[in-house]
């Protein structure tokens, strides 16, 4: 049975903290400007010592101002402060200045190692049978417990046996929300069209005839209709990732890039409005999977803090796994401030078959 890693709480009855002064709070000069000296949020629990009484930052967002609403702490983004706003300010970690980042409430005794050992580190070269056990455990709890999101680059939809995978994870309730761009949903919808991925076969992985157009012709049927579900359903799509999606009422947003063909209709233009779609779904994830792709898998990293206060107020950890085949995206994500996140350096199609698997669906 999956058990979740208990939280503990700060002593802030002991030092440094029982002594610890107030917060300060500055009002934003203008809108979308933040005063000097602000505090910037972490993927960590952080407290902050106001009106006699130590608050939690009950939602998080790393490189944020804290700002004072309504006698709570809420994590706003620069572009969303406004003149007035209580902002917190203070750039110490340890109660100097009523602020308090508690980065060890998960953490579990550590078993006793040499100091010098070999394959420490997680790379390629790394054994990951342990992490799909432990993958298949909270995957099972998160269903009925939590909320599973999936960060989804275009590699899984090139793939026959992944985008079928992937179709049962969505129908078996094992994904509450898919965050992607459009090359993602593009060829996922192009390979339930024509049976192709950028005009190669979705299984024989063959080239079709002119195929170079197919992507192109699935964007421009799509915005003939105006609308996916009405694609799917004038042209009788009956599988794949964004089909299943639809059919499951599972929430997708899709995020736009400069790069991007069409693109299809609910693909976000605007990078901050594709931001603010992305960060609604991850504001209650509680386990967050990204698989091959570097930009969203880091934006996504920067939304997501370590830990959630449920609604009975009970502080729980957020799980984040990387799965790439490359490890340069995988250590990225620390080298961003992602601390928390899990790495697994495998080829993206075959986790997810796997996982597919595993888990019996």
């Amino acid at each position: 049975m999956f058990q979740l890693r208990p939280y503990r709480a700060p002593d802030f009855q002991s030092e440094p903290l029982v002594s610890a002064p107030q917060a300060k709070l500055l009002p934003a000069p203008r809108d979308g400007v933040a005063p000097e000296g602000y505090h910037a949020l972490s993927i960590y629990p952080e407290y902050f010592h106001i009106g006699g009484q130590w608050l939690l930052a009950e939602e998080s967002r790393m490189d944020c101002a804290a700002v004072l609403e309504n006698g709570k702490i809420a994590a706003r983004e620069f572009r969303h402060l406004r003149k007035g706003d209580a902002v917190v300010v203070g750039r110490t970690e340890r109660g100097e200045e009523g602020i308090y980042v508690h980065a060890n409430g998960f953490a579990q005794e550590a078993a006793a190692r040499d100091l010098f050992a070999f394959r420490t580190g997680r790379s390629r070269e790394t054994a990951f049978s342990r992490d799909y056990d432990e993958l298949y455990d909270l995957l099972r709890y998160e269903k009925e417990h939590g909320k599973i999101v999936w960060v989804m680059g275009p590699a899984f939809s090139f793939d026959h046996d992944a985008r079928d995978a992937m179709s049962r994870l969505i129908r078996n309730g094992y994904v509450h929300a898919v965050l992607a761009g459009n090359a993602l949903a593009t060829h996922d919808l192009e390979g339930a069209y024509l049976h192709t991925a950028l005009g190669q076969d979705i299984y024989t992985q063959q080239p079709y005839p002119n195929g170079h157009y197919n992507h192109l012709d699935t964007i421009n049927r799509v915005r003939y209709y105006g609308s996916i579900p009405e694609f799917i359903k004038q042209e009788g799509i009956s599988d794949g990732i964004i089909y299943s999606c639809e059919q499951c009422g599972v929430p997708y947003v899709l995020g736009g890039s400069i790069r991007d063909d069409g693109p299809l209709p609910p693909v976000f233009g605007n990078a901050y409005e594709a931001q603010d779609a992305m960060r609604n779904q991850i504001r209650n994830a509680t386990t967050v999977i990204c698989m091959a792709t570097t930009l969203h898998t880091i934006a996504t990293g920067n939304m997501t803090p370590s830990y959630r206060v449920l609604p009975d107020g009970t502080v729980r950890q957020v799980y984040f796994y990387c799965v790439d085949i490359s490890e340069f995206v995988v250590n990225k994500l620390a080298d961003r401030g992602s601390l928390s996140a899990r790495g697994i350096v495998t080829n993206v199609q075959d986790f997810i078959v796997n996982l597919a698997n595993g888990l019996k669906v």
